[in-house]
């Protein structure tokens, strides 16, 4: 049913050809069916050695969008919206040419940002979203890519927490989707297979992890529910593992990662993935 995915910043940030040609075959040996890739700087990763790379591998492939300071599709400045769609093009062509689906990440503002939104300015701003991202989904949907929207929590962003508000942002445009990630629903939703239900049939992309960013399984979370209603609105994607490394300063204050979460970042995505594989297998959803 789904394959299991591991994202790179478990181990590096940013993503380079180096590191990748160190860690993809490694991911691989471990028993990964995919390996997930952050686009923090065009360029950082050549996405042709990258797609003969996954080939000689049999590696599937995510990709994620990354919003720092300066990437901004809700924001006044022209020249910044127009940066943020080329880098979003270049996240689009960089996905297709290593086979990858879905395009994942915030891809509204810089994780962050927040601001005070009273019912008209939110309702006014999602607008505004919904017609800058319509023509880049659109130009995604042609590259067979879908962009999936990740709401994020309280401390990121001001504008999307819950899958009920992202619905809302994406309802009716071709192209585009949204992601979950088990790390913000547990702080911003009631019930998460019930955001997962509330997603439904838009749902493009799952990263999982504990409610702490370590490893899936060592946690509070309700797995067997979290599976169920995967099954019940038919996903059938791939399960992403998403932490952080402390290796970057930058992105380990972003991610709040002030303390290990494993014994090694090789740990927590080993048994991240024995738990992912072990509650499957129980569920009758096999990996891969």
């Amino acid at each position: 049913m789904h394959a299991l995915g591991a994202n790179t910043w478990i181990w590096v940030s940013p993503l380079t050809d180096a590191r990748l040609a160190e860690l993809a075959p490694r991911i691989r040996d471990w028993g990964f069916d995919t390996i997930e890739l952050p686009i923090e700087s065009p360029g950082d990763w050549d996405p042709d050695r990258t797609a003969d790379l996954l080939e000689r591998l049999c590696l599937g492939a995510t990709v994620c969008a990354v919003m720092p300071p300066g990437r901004d599709l809700v924001t006044d400045d022209a020249e910044v919206v127009e940066r943020t769609g080329d880098y979003l093009r270049y996240c689009v062509r960089a996905a297709a040419r290593v086979g990858a689906r879905v395009v994942a990440g915030p891809m509204y503002a810089p994780v962050g940002r927040t601001w005070l939104l009273d019912a008209d300015a939110r309702a006014a701003t999602v607008r505004r979203l919904r017609e800058r991202l319509t023509p880049l989904a659109g130009e995604a949907a042609a590259a067979g890519v879908t962009f999936a929207l990740e709401p994020l929590n309280r401390f990121e962003t001001s504008l999307l927490n819950t899958a009920e508000q992202t619905l809302e942002a994406v309802d009716g445009i071709d192209g585009l989707g949204i992601a979950l990630d088990t790390f913000h629903m547990n702080i911003e939703e009631r019930d998460i297979p019930t955001a997962i239900r509330t997603a439904g049939d838009r749902l493009a992309h799952v990263q999982v992890c504990a409610n702490d960013r370590g490893a899936p399984g060592n946690d509070h979370l309700d797995w067997a529910g979290i599976v169920e209603a995967l099954r019940d609105v038919g996903y059938t994607g791939p399960l992403c593992i998403e932490s952080f490394t402390a290796e970057n300063r930058t992105i380990a204050t972003a991610a709040a990662i002030w303390r290990p979460l494993a014994p090694s970042q090789d740990q927590l995505a080993t048994a991240g993935l024995a738990f992912l594989k072990a509650l499957l297998d129980r569920a009758g959803a096999p990996a891969g």
